[in-house]
């Protein structure tokens, strides 16, 4: 099963809550009340956001956070790397060599081409976009469509 680990799945909802309040700053406690997790949980997944570039903090009794920048110029992809580093789908789709069969691979080509569509599907979806329940793009002929819906926050 392909999966984005729990934290980085925190931390859209922590980023979607930021995302709604464009003009706020909010401490951790206020974006864990709002996003319905843990305020330790909500600490965790912002060190690395901030590392990322992703949100602002600022120190003091109004101290929070904020978005560093507007959520439409804020893509999926980066959120999934600033918590997990560059998408990899196997070992062979980042490094060369650190496979002890990639000599004679057969599918690492097909392995990067298919994590290069993933890559560019998050790429194509910013947080902005998370926040609104969108309609779906028409599929492909013979493509089947996973059910699925955005959650809203």
């Amino acid at each position: 099963m392909l999966r984005v680990t729990r934290l980085t799945d925190y931390a859209t909802v922590v980023l979607t809550v930021l995302a709604a309040r464009p003009d706020a700053v909010l401490c951790a406690a206020d974006l864990a009340e709002r996003a319905g997790l843990e305020a330790p949980t909500v600490s965790k997944v912002l060190k690395p956001l901030a590392q990322a570039g992703l949100v602002e903090g600022f120190r003091g009794a109004h101290g929070g956070y904020r978005l560093a920048r507007p959520a439409a110029a804020i893509s999926l992809i980066e959120i999934v790397e600033a918590m997990e580093g560059p998408l990899a789908m196997t070992e062979c789709s980042l490094d060369d060599g650190l496979c002890g069969i990639s000599h004679q691979c057969g599918v690492r080509a097909n392995w990067r081409r298919i994590n290069d569509v993933v890559a560019d599907a998050l790429r194509g979806v910013s947080l902005a976009q998370m926040l609104d329940d969108a309609p779906l793009p028409p599929s492909s002929p013979g493509a089947k469509r996973i059910a699925a819906r955005l959650a809203t926050v």
